[in-house]
């Protein structure tokens, strides 16, 4: 199973949206809250750790920056983008 489909992510979810999901998850299958399935809590557990991991290392080890500031200082505003595309024209 796909680590976004685990956890039930959109496919261009934020970073406070995936940990939102993660702890909702967490809080459902938390083995104590099983008592007659510990066994099937704990590798529900298990599984959406995985898929949190999963996710939050691609997103640290990826090579562009998702704050605001970095999106900022890296994309055009549509006018530079039209000059560097066309020139002033």
């Amino acid at each position: 199973m796909k680590s976004k489909t685990l956890l039930g992510l959109r496919e261009k979810s934020t970073l406070k949206e995936i940990k939102q999901k993660y702890k909702m998850l967490m809080k459902k299958w938390h083995p104590d809250k099983h008592p007659d399935e510990v066994e099937k809590a704990t590798k529900m557990s298990a599984k959406i750790n995985e898929a949190y991991n999963i996710i939050l290392d691609y997103c640290n080890n990826y090579e562009y920056a998702f704050d605001e500031e970095s999106i900022k200082k890296t994309s055009f505003t549509p006018q530079e983008w039209w000059r560097d595309k066309f020139g002033n024209r």
